[in-house]
């Protein structure tokens, strides 16, 4: 039976009709709001420095050209300010939250400031990734990670406290590979630990990868050969370390079991987070939607990339599905598993 030529033509009218009259809805929200993103940190760190330029860029790419504007909220490694935005914030799409990649393991661990549930959140997405390595001085004994293993006096590593990237990263090393490290804790900040690996007082560290392929007192210590790198926490290679072994590689030589494999992958995950972009629970669908067009549209903004270049912002972006699906991963763990990290985080 044929159908009507006229009806057909109607109906693509309406449908037409019907998707032009939503954008326009959503171009009259936006249009004079002011978009407000909440950081979790003091301002001139990286999660700071990614909100800014974030701010200067997805406001073009959502309907209406909002204004994007940036509030610093520290407290509690960003807890207060999940919260803030999780419980206090009117879910409208004009407010925006940017935690700690680590976020999840809070809530995992059972904080009593957590007033969220991460698996609530509505992910934006993120622009970049954390992974980690461990540096060790050049004129120790340690050649690799087997020497770290064999060693009958381990290694002093530097460290500001337990919930730190030093601290984990050998932690997890130790769980998954039979390693020993000798964990100096308390030094203010990452720069602090540096210097007392120049002074020998430490000889290694476990910190981002970005920050040692991208400042001082990094580069120079390349050049002069007076580091060298033991290990690598992505699943894949960096080409800036191709010469690395990742942590996958040695926990298949190591023949490491599946329960802390899991307990690794779960403490690790907040590298794959980097800084992500969350809206409070609630927020209607559609703008959810446009947020996450405008995010994975700024990604490619050949302004935004050069501006990351220039500030030697190194991109890895991850859309809003796609940490949705790595929360549920994470969050989806036998009890087993949280009791072995609550115990490697000391809780």
């Amino acid at each position: 039976m044929r159908k009507d030529p006229v009806k057909k033509i109607v109906l693509v009218v309406l449908f037409f009709l019907a998707c032009t009259s939503t954008v326009r809805a959503q171009e009259s929200f936006y249009q004079g709001k002011t978009v407000r993103m909440v950081v979790g940190f003091t301002p001139g760190g990286f999660y700071d420095r990614w909100a800014r330029l974030l701010a200067r860029y997805m406001g073009k790419h959502i309907p209406g050209n909002p204004e994007l504007i940036v509030q610093n909220m520290p407290g509690a490694g960003s807890v207060v300010a999940t919260n803030f935005v999780y419980s206090v914030a009117r879910p409208d799409g004009l407010t925006l939250g940017m935690p700690s990649n680590n976020l999840y393991m809070d809530q995992l661990v059972g904080r009593k400031e957590v007033q969220f549930d991460v698996r609530k959140l509505a992910w934006i997405g993120t622009q970049d990734k954390r992974h980690m390595l461990l540096y060790m001085r050049s004129d120790t004994p340690y050649q690799s990670i087997g020497d770290v293993v064999k060693a009958k006096e381990p290694p002093k590593c530097g460290a500001t406290g337990t919930v730190s990237t030093g601290y984990l990263l050998t932690r997890i090393v130790e769980e998954a590979l039979g390693a020993k490290f000798n964990i100096v804790l308390g030094y203010p900040g990452g720069s602090e630990i540096d210097v007392a690996v120049e002074r020998g007082e430490v000889v290694c560290r476990g910190m981002d990868v970005d920050p040692y392929f991208g400042r001082e007192p990094f580069i120079n210590w390349r050049k002069k050969g007076f580091v060298r790198l033991l290990l690598q926490s992505g699943r894949k290679r960096d080409t800036r370390a191709p010469d690395v072994p990742t942590l996958d590689e040695l926990m298949d030589q190591h023949k490491t079991p599946d329960i802390t494999r899991r307990v690794a992958r779960v403490i690790l995950a907040g590298a794959e987070f980097g800084s992500p972009v969350f809206a409070p629970p609630g927020t209607p669908f559609e703008r959810v939607k446009i947020l996450r067009a405008a995010h994975a549209k700024s990604m490619s903004d050949p302004e935004l990339m050069a501006e990351a270049k220039k500030g030697r912002l190194e991109m890895a972006p991850s859309s809003g599905e796609e940490l949705e699906a790595l929360t549920r991963e994470i969050m989806d763990q036998p009890p087993e598993v949280i009791e072995r990290v609550k115990k490697i985080l000391g809780k």
